[in-house]
């Protein structure tokens, strides 16, 4: 949900207003340009998939009130409040996004990573298993099962144990995109530094382990290659010969969006005039230092395996956070701006080795890359494992949240009906993360309610009519004007 404005200040809260994403750069982009780029598709014979065409066109309803909304009342003093409808997409949307970040990282501190030490494990892969992953996803969910396996048997092992006295657990989250909003397929997994045992008197004690060497991991993403390799080839995707390996991607030929997700894959401009060319970049000289945040990393044929961040058990801040990191929205507006000629130039998060700060897009390039992101229906970008796993026996005695199975429905510890009921609504979610109560009235201080819901085209227009003679809502905006880049900042590569 978005919130309409509210400009009176609360004691308890710093005022809020509604985010209006008409307003935003990414918005106005989109709305310009994505149907001239739906129309270069068909004039190519390839119509994009219903999904993609879905994400867009909710994406330009999201957060608007002329596309339906919520009373809000306060149930003292009566003041009311509107309250815009939002995507719920996982594609780029930035603040539903934002939404499902916090949502995700408190649902993963609060329920299910219990307070012991975590570590986070990032996997990425060559350009071609990017590809491969991202247009036959039932194919990732099997390469993730291979690779929690690898870990996991190096961690117990590790431990001095065996996997059938130890288990350990992790939650994976699948991260679809790269800094430079190039398509990116890669694992983020939150792994137990260590092991639980059971004890002979049936409770769970947990061992913890070292932080891995270079040697070991050097050794784990040999191992994880050489196992991705051979199931793809048992699978008939691999084809090897005497010098090369290639793969056998025959039965995709068809899809409209292969040529838009190879592009997104490598780097390359998806349509126009340039098409198939490198994407333009903007560059300064690179730094001399040696970055320390890959002291713990291991590289062999394109697989790069990452090790070096941890929580311990008692920072629990910092393990939301990094769970905020690594669910985080593809797109941030904050780094999005127009050059002098209309292109649109994203910065990069951190710059490149090379040197390279930006990247630069045409319109049309710029709306291929965003189309790139959208993930298939029904594929899950989280996925628990091991002690983790909904069907794991473990898991009640292990996770905070105490559910899993043979809980035989055990008390839902000590919390009234209302306090489930309203655990991580979309209001806690601004407070939790923003600091903002928007349960609470602006003006006395009382609680808010939802009194309508308001969907019908008509009565919509009609009460939006009315605002806007009061002067309660504004206008709507002119296109942002485009920005120049300051002349020391790069060059074109």
């Amino acid at each position: 949900m978005h919130q309409a404005a509210i400009t009176d200040r609360s004691p308890h809260s710093p005022p809020y207003q509604r985010h209006r994403p008409e307003q935003t750069l990414l918005y106005q982009i989109i709305e310009r340009h994505y149907p001239e780029f739906r129309d270069v598709m068909a004039m190519q014979g390839k119509s994009l998939p219903f999904h993609v065409q879905q994400e867009f066109a909710d994406y330009l309803k999201c957060g608007r009130l002329e596309h339906g909304f919520l009373r809000v009342q306060c149930s003292e003093c009566h003041h009311e409040h509107l309250v815009a409808f939002s995507c719920k997409r996982r594609g780029f949307c930035p603040s539903c996004g934002a939404r499902r970040m916090a949502e995700s990282a408190a649902l993963l501190v609060d329920e299910v990573l219990p307070e012991q030490p975590i570590r986070q494990w990032v996997l990425s892969f060559p350009f071609q298993l990017r590809f491969l992953f991202a247009s036959r996803p039932e194919l990732m969910g099997r390469v993730l099962g291979i690779v929690y396996r690898a870990i996991s048997s190096h961690l117990i092992k590790k431990s001095g144990f065996t996997r059938k006295t130890a288990q350990t657990g992790a939650v994976t989250l699948i991260q679809r995109f790269g800094s430079a909003l190039n398509l990116n397929v890669h694992f983020h997994m939150l792994f137990l530094d260590g092991v639980y045992t059971t004890t002979p008197w049936g409770k769970s004690r947990f061992h913890r382990t070292n932080a891995p060497a270079q040697p070991e991991l050097m050794e784990l993403v040999h191992t994880i290659s050489h196992r991705i390799a051979g199931f793809l080839e048992r699978e008939g995707i691999l084809e090897r010969d005497e010098e090369n390996s290639y793969l056998n991607l025959e039965e995709g030929d068809e899809d409209p969006m292969q040529q838009v997700l190879g592009c997104s894959v490598s780097y390359r401009i998806a349509v126009g005039p340039q098409q198939g060319r490198k994407v333009f970049t903007l560059q300064t000289i690179p730094a001399w230092e040696e970055d320390d945040r890959f002291a713990q990393v291991a590289k062999v044929s394109g697989f790069s395996l990452h090790a070096g961040v941890a929580a311990q058990a008692w920072e629990r801040q910092k393990l939301e956070r990094l769970c905020r990191y690594i669910s985080r929205p593809a797109v941030s507006e904050k780094r999005l701006s127009l050059t002098s000629s209309g292109n649109i130039r994203y910065k990069l998060k951190t710059p490149y080795n090379d040197g390279t700060t930006h990247v630069i897009f045409e319109p049309l390039d710029f709306i291929a890359k965003l189309a790139a992101l959208v993930p298939k229906p029904r594929v899950n970008l989280t996925r628990f494992h091991g002690v983790f796993a909904p069907n794991s026996k473990h898991r009640v005695d292990v996770t905070p949240a105490k559910r899993g199975k043979g809980c035989a429905r055990k008390k839902i510890e000590d919390k009234t009906p209302e306090q489930h009921h309203q655990a991580m609504t979309w209001a806690q979610r601004l407070k939790r993360v923003f600091n903002i109560d928007v349960s609470v009235c602006p003006k006395c201080g009382g609680k808010t309610k939802v009194i309508a819901s308001i969907e019908d085209q008509a009565v919509i227009d009609r009460i939006l009519g009315h605002l806007m003679k009061k002067g309660a809502l504004p206008s709507p905006p002119e296109l942002l004007p485009a920005t120049r880049a300051s002349p020391d900042t790069g060059w074109f590569a």
